[in-house]
């Protein structure tokens, strides 16, 4: 069961996910196998990035993905697919990083609870 969240914060998240692409655990897994060229983020915060990840994904929180972006993810162009625990944080993340100018970002639709409830692979600390 996912978390309780404000009226407000709902009113921001579905603010933004007008504005940005959401892709499914499916067609993210699908990419993985596939071995394509792209950047998997987990923008969680680090407590829960340590405890346990998707298998492959690097980690920029959203707490300073803004400020470290460019310097880690220079190419604007290049397709970063960004998740966290139930895609209402990467949303805004997604929101943030196409005002700066990245034209190729995603977020994942449920989070890294859609991806564990579909049963895909993981990576515990």
């Amino acid at each position: 069961m996912g978390k309780h969240h404000s009226d407000r914060f709902v009113t921001l998240v579905d603010d933004a996910k007008t504005r940005i692409e959401e892709i499914t655990p499916d067609a993210v897994k699908e990419k993985l196998e596939d071995e394509e060229n792209f950047v998997l983020l987990d923008v969680r915060e680090q407590d829960e990035w340590r405890k346990s990840h998707i298998a492959g994904a690097s980690y920029l929180g959203k707490g300073i993905i803004e400020r470290d972006i460019e310097t880690e993810y220079p190419n604007i162009d290049e397709e970063i697919i960004l998740y966290c625990g139930g895609g209402f944080r990467s949303a805004l993340a997604a929101d943030s990083l196409q005002k700066m100018g990245y034209s190729n970002v995603k977020s994942l639709a449920g989070g890294f609870r859609s991806w564990t409830e579909a049963g895909y692979p993981i990576e515990k600390e």
